[in-house]
Order: structure tokens, then C-alpha cells, then sequence
């Protein structure tokens, strides 16, 4: 039943980059870069009080930093050759929320919870299901060109310890960077 559900998602949500009306086009071919940056947040951040928000975007970027670490990137505070942005979305059978803290200001992120509303919710499944989906962009610094959008679905696991939620992040983050190719 629960791969019945990943799957019904997961290909709900294959409908969020292959829409013509989110501005998608992704450059193409392999990504020269030796350093990159996250969006920064120019907000205060969230309460301590309010979710355990920042420990997840800490897990994410570690993972993300990982990962191009892997591949010969280093991360800058700011000013890298290429920006990662990243959205999360979280939804359920009735409504869906999205954290763009990291991933800029611009119609994507509108438009990509949107699509994630729309897959969600024209699910036949008739039980409840809680599902997180994680979009991450690959920006040029320069020309600001999106140079690649990934994303990965997963159904909500709440009360996961920290170590087993970070090595999950991981896996999510790994397959969205996947097919990423960087040449120095």
C-alpha cells in the first residue's frame, strides 16, 4: 500500500518540472564550476520556538555540500560559480506548504507548490498519505541561467532521529544530483 502511494506521488509529481506554464528550461550539457554558494537568505531566521526548521535545512545542506564536495566543488559563503537553490514542499490529501527560504524570490516557487497542490491532491488514493517533496536547482552565478532542476518525493516519517532523518536527506539529495555533470 505505502509503494502504491510513493508511486501515485511520485508520478503526480513528474507533472511539476514537465508543465509548460513554470519556467523550467534548464540549459543542458555538463556544468563548469569549482565553487558554488546557497541563495542567501536576506530574512531573519525563524524563531526557535516555531519548527525544526533550520536543523532540516542544516541536514540538507550538508548533503547537498557533500555531494559537490564529491564531485570537486567547494562551497563559498558567497559569490560561487554556480548558486544551489532548493525548495521543499510538504503536503497531504488536502493541502500542501511549501519552505522557500533557500530557493529565491520569483514565480518558480508559486508555481512549483502549485503543481505539487494539483499532483497531490488528484490522487486516487482514498486514505490519508503525508509526502515531502524536495526541488533542487542548479543556477549559473553569472547569467543566472537555471542550469538543472531535480526533485525527489518521499512520504513524511515523523519522529525519525536526527542520524536516520540527515542519512535520508542524503539518499533524497543523491539521487536528485544524480545525473549532474561538473567539469572544472
Amino acid at each position: 500500500m505505502k509503494l502504491n502511494r510513493l508511486l501515485i506521488l511520485t508520478a503526480g509529481v513528474l507533472a511539476l518540472a514537465g508543465c509548460s506554464s513554470t519556467p523550467t528550461k534548464v540549459e543542458g550539457g555538463p556544468i563548469r564550476a569549482r565553487t558554488f554558494s546557497f541563495v542567501s537568505r536576506s530574512t531573519k531566521p525563524s524563531p526557535a520556538y516555531a519548527d525544526n526548521r533550520q536543523v532540516i535545512h542544516s541536514m540538507i545542506q550538508a548533503a547537498i555540500t557533500k555531494n559537490l564536495a564529491g564531485r570537486g566543488v567547494s562551497t563559498a559563503a558567497s559569490g560561487g560559480d554556480i548558486t544551489v537553490a532548493y525548495l521543499i514542499i510538504a503536503g497531504n490529501n488536502a493541502s500542501v506548504t511549501s519552505i522557500n527560504d533557500y530557493f529565491g524570490y520569483g514565480e518558480d516557487a508559486a508555481a512549483l507548490l502549485d503543481k505539487a497542490h494539483t499532483a497531490y491532491n488528484d490522487s486516487k488514493n482514498p486514505n490519508y498519505f503525508e509526502a515531502g517533496t524536495l526541488v533542487i536547482d542548479i543556477i549559473d552565478s553569472k547569467s543566472f541561467k537555471l542550469l538543472k532542476r531535480g526533485y525527489a518525493t518521499r512520504p513524511v516519517l515523523r519522529n525519525l532521529p536526527d542520524d536516520a532523518r540527515a542519512a535520508r536527506i542524503q539518499e533524497v539529495v543523491d539521487e536528485i544530483l544524480r545525473d549532474l555533470r561538473i567539469v572544472p
